[in-house]
């Protein structure tokens, strides 16, 4: 529900909510919040809500450390799993300077203007989320241990689908807070599952990620298990994807895309660093029908982009390669930047390689150019593009690549 500034403060306080969490995320698309007590909300729609960013990974230093959250209104949403009395409620914030200039690396003021502009040349991106995770069980001191759930495989059911309840569980959930699930199950490894969406428009999707991973973790940590969104948990195993289905709608009703498609197969190798970010992700693409190659077909899951079989506003492109570690802020910004220059420029899409990558033979597979191997050559990709220099500002860039990379550490052998 879209509420105004009026109808949230009607809201908290008829509804005994004692506290409001002013949510926010980091140029690595970790969420981070400021709670605030009810009769400071006023003030935060006004003025803003300061903190000290000089801990915050890519917010700056001791330095004029200084930010403003600004709670937006139609955003608001109750957490169910905190208590009944005194309840609690989220809402994203824009992230600002104290003189009101917008923070450079706030990621979902960077989404919200990609929309924005797509919209004002008369297209509107939509996405759906398809986010992959493990179930690991916890050792005897309450840590992640590499014990998987289960020991079921694609789409079994239970008794050896032991997830069933945990991914009814989050879905309940999510539904209590106006986000509804398209279809879930359990996915190849053992102890792996995923949940997925429905397309909506850019933020509310990117919104609706970083709020499922928060679900995801809390029900795991609820019924005493560890949620994985890492890359690859487990070698020689599936890693977990973040598969990105993208479709365009035009004012004038016109179809673009071929030309989005083209426009993401001409850019993806620059914006590599930003879908893959740490080490890990790069053990993942080329194995376990994560994609290795720049290449598009039609309903083929060898591909880096695959057209599902649907028709009518159903009609989408599945894009394979990123991981749930991928801000998905930055993630979709960038899809749309490149989906309009696919557009304003008309590209062709290649022809489709319409055979199998994981079985194809070495004379077959030089005719692809590969993605980045390793996040050395991720960077160097995205230092070198005109594309990622004009869209992406040059301090996340230089947080992503020239200041160590992903910056949190292992837990449990796995990166968090």
């Amino acid at each position: 529900m879209n509420y105004s500034e009026q109808e949230v403060l009607q809201y908290v306080q008829e509804e005994d909510v004692k506290f409001i969490r002013l949510a926010f995320c980091d140029v690595f698309g970790r969420q981070k919040n400021i709670a605030v007590m009810p009769e400071e909300l006023p003030r935060a729609f006004a003025y803003g809500i300061s903190f000290d960013a000089s801990a915050i990974t890519g917010f700056g230093g001791e330095i004029h450390s200084d930010l403003l959250l600004h709670p937006e209104a139609d955003t608001l949403t109750l957490l169910p799993w905190r208590p009944e009395h005194g309840k609690v409620v989220r809402m994203f914030a824009a992230v600002t300077y104290p003189d009101g200039r917008p923070f450079e690396c706030d990621t979902r003021s960077f989404l919200k203007k990609a929309a924005d502009s797509a919209g004002e040349a008369g297209f509107q991106f939509f996405f759906g989320a398809e986010q992959e995770f493990y179930l690991f069980c916890l050792d005897e001191k309450g840590e992640p241990a590499k014990l998987p759930y289960d020991r079921a495989g694609y789409m079994d059911i239970a008794p050896d689908d032991k997830g069933e309840n945990i991914r009814r569980e989050i879905c309940l959930t999510l539904e209590q807070m106006g986000i509804h699930p398209e279809s879930s199950h359990h996915e190849e490894g053992p102890g792996q599952n995923e949940i997925d969406f429905r397309y909506s428009h850019a933020l509310t999707a990117a919104d609706n990620a970083m709020t499922f991973q928060t679900v995801v973790k809390t029900v795991a940590a609820r019924n005493g298990l560890w949620a994985d969104f890492s890359p690859k948990p487990l070698t020689d195993l599936p890693g977990n994807g973040f598969h990105i289905n993208i479709s365009v709608k035009a004012d004038d009703g016109s179809d673009n895309l071929s030309f989005v498609m083209a426009g993401i197969l001409d850019k993806v190798k620059d914006m590599t660093i930003f879908l893959n970010p740490t080490d890990d992700s790069y053990k993942r693409l080329g194995h376990k029908k994560a994609p290795g190659y720049i290449s598009w077909s039609r309903e083929n899951r060898s591909q880096l982009i695959r057209l599902p079989a649907a028709i009518g506003q159903y009609r989408r492109a599945e894009l394979r390669s990123p991981d749930p570690l991928a801000n998905p802020y930055l993630a979709f910004a960038l899809l749309i930047y490149a989906g309009m220059e696919g557009i304003t420029g008309k590209l062709a899409l290649p022809e489709p390689a319409d055979l199998n990558l994981y079985k194809a033979g070495t004379d077959a597979l030089t005719r692809f150019e590969r993605l980045p191997e390793n996040v050395k050559s991720a960077c160097q990709a995205a230092a070198e593009s005109p594309f990622i220099e004009n869209y992406i500002p040059a301090a996340i860039l230089d947080i992503y690549c020239r200041q160590g990379g992903y910056p949190y550490q292992p837990v449990g052998g796995r990166k968090l």
